[in-house]
């Protein structure tokens, strides 16, 4: 059975290719004209070197001058001695223009429905068609989108995950004034057509084999719902705990579609963090780091995916590093809102 496989590179552009059973992958990447880096092909000299974020794959050989034990286990692999077993996702630390590989798609979708899911907060609804190929991309990425009637281009997570019916979500901040913002309380309507490129970002969901902590601040829960999609999908067998903070009760938004992970992911936990809250809020209140149990995550071995704004995201990381939290994994992505 053919595997879809992805590479994804340090400049946040990814790209997904076919690989035929029992295919070496770099022969595999260099027949879909993405050409990396090589020099020995014998698994020697670690130029073609890589990391699998996800799936499962062998190696034929690699030598232990190329990859070290603790390279290995860190999931580090040859391109020219990998085969993959299932789809799977491999990252690597250059440009992917050393690659001469093409940049992310141009395509063009249309506005199926867009509604306020809080005070601040719309989703908005794509179809990029049923004869277009299904796009591909990996839960937390983004894509950017032409505001219709300008030449701005704005960029929005992903709200679900991929699939071959090609319906798309974004979650998208109302702004005061703003090109985006203003298209969407003022023009926006079904049948719109908007222009695309995607997919992009290195903020992704990875292998998951350890428990899950997922942050989200404001619409980077966008993000975070594409991966939570994909957890509920596949059932990841690690318990997930989502943690969304806002400035007021208000802004919380898709708390149903949230609730509905607990009867699909088992051992999910959501707490809802509210910085400003009104005197009726009876939840956590505060910043989202003073809710997190620093006991119970020295005792875990876990992973942590962090979207939200640069200030939430610094926050979180200047508390881990306070606490050494040296077995914790932190993931993060951080968003600026455009003001124009």
């Amino acid at each position: 059975m053919t595997h879809k496989v992805a590479f994804s590179f340090a400049d946040g552009k990814t790209l997904f290719f076919p690989v035929q059973p029992n295919e070496i992958l770099l022969d595999a990447a260099l027949r879909n004209g993405i050409n990396i880096p090589l020099d020995c092909r014998e698994g020697v000299c670690g130029t073609c070197q890589g990391r699998c974020e996800s799936g499962d794959y062998s190696q034929d050989y690699v030598d232990e001058e190329a990859l070290s034990s603790h390279d290995l286990q860190q999931r580090k692999m040859l391109t020219c001695q990998t085969r993959v077993k299932s789809d799977a996702a491999f990252y690597f630390d250059f440009a992917s223009s050393l690659c001469n590989a093409s940049g992310p798609e141009r395509l063009s979708a249309k506005v199926t429905g867009v509604s306020q899911v809080s005070n601040s907060t719309a989703i908005l609804h794509l179809d990029l068609g049923s004869d277009t190929q299904a796009l591909d991309f990996l839960p937390g990425q983004y894509a950017r989108l032409r505001i219709p009637g300008t030449e701005n281009m704005r960029s929005y997570s992903f709200a679900n995950r991929p699939g071959s019916s090609n319906q798309l979500q974004f979650l998208i901040r109302l702004l005061p004034e703003g090109v985006m913002s203003d298209y969407i309380r003022e023009r926006c309507r079904v049948g719109d057509e908007i222009a695309l490129e995607a997919p992009l970002g290195a903020f992704y969901l990875r292998h998951v084999t350890r428990p899950l902590i997922l942050v989200a601040g404001g619409t980077g829960l966008s993000a975070l719902l594409g991966m939570l999609d994909e957890l509920a999908e596949r059932d990841c067998g690690q318990p997930v705990h989502l943690y969304y903070g806002v400035r007021d009760a208000a802004d919380l938004c898709e708390q149903q579609r949230i609730a509905a992970y607990a009867e699909r992911i088992p051992g999910f936990r959501y707490t809802a963090v509210v910085s400003d809250p009104s005197p009726q809020w009876t939840g956590k209140r505060g910043y989202i780091a003073e809710h997190f149990d620093a006991s119970e995550l020295r005792d875990t071995e876990a992973d942590m995916y962090v979207c939200g704004p640069p200030p939430m995201v610094e926050s979180i990381k200047t508390w881990l590093q306070e606490q050494a939290l040296e077995n914790l994994h932190l993931y993060y992505e951080k968003f600026t809102e455009s003001n124009i």
